[in-house]
């Protein structure tokens, strides 16, 4: 993502950190991230990482998983995300869910059972290449899951990728405003990121929502495949 893009997202996220919770904290929108959750195959003691983990809305699903033995690590780059998801880490009393400020084009991690990215690939200019790092810190054997809406290709969806497209349109970052159509180029960063998970991976899960404007993609990195990170 080019700097003045990622100054961009971050400052844009910062200002709109306490309402963005409500959103991700929505019933129904729990029901897709226990869905992302699921899709990584989690055991208890296995360490996960979520990239751009936002408010922290995901952390309860995937601490629940891991169970107390294991270890959960969000990374964000908006400190303002950052700050809400440390509240809610401080309020349940985890001590095995650690926050880093970082950007997840370049995770600062080295090895982790499992990664999820949850609404986080449409915000990057190469997500194909950063989903690319995501299973290069994978152990062999390990799951990444990516979380994401988009435009639905079922004719019953019609009128809600209108209505996508407009919340699209007026709910992206500042850098999108030189886009001519934000939910096609939402689509193709998407299609970027799960072309870059179906190379690398095998057991794949396809998972949709909402008429299929919420989409799950998972795989498992091959355990015969190891990293070189």
């Amino acid at each position: 993502m080019p700097a003045d893009d990622s100054s961009a997202v971050t400052d844009f996220y910062d200002r709109l950190a306490a309402r963005y919770d409500l959103l991700a904290t929505a019933p129904v929108v729990r029901g897709w991230r226990e869905l992302a959750a699921d899709a990584l195959e989690l055991e208890s003691g296995d360490t996960v990482v979520e990239m751009g983990c936002g408010t922290g809305a995901n952390l309860p699903y995937l601490r629940e998983r891991v169970g107390s033995e294991g270890r959960v690590v969000g990374i964000d780059l908006t400190s303002g995300m950052l700050a809400q998801a440390r509240h809610r880490v401080e309020r349940a009393g985890w001590t095995n869910v650690d926050l880093v400020r970082g950007d997840a084009t370049r995770p600062p991690i080295e090895r982790a059972d499992a990664v999820l990215g949850s609404f986080v690939v449409g915000l990057l200019d190469d997500p194909g290449a950063a989903v690319d790092r995501w299973l290069d810190r994978l152990t062999p054997g390990g799951r990444v899951a990516i979380l994401e809406a988009g435009r639905s290709d079922r004719l019953v969806a019609a009128p809600l990728n209108l209505a996508f497209r407009v919340f699209v349109r007026f709910s992206s970052p500042g850098g999108w405003t030189r886009v001519d159509s934000p939910a096609k180029e939402l689509d193709r960063r998407i299609a970027a990121a799960r072309a870059a998970l179906n190379d690398r991976t095998v057991d794949r899960r396809d998972e949709t929502a909402a008429l299929g404007l919420v989409q799950v993609v998972s795989g498992t990195y091959p355990p015969d495949n190891p990293s070189t990170a």
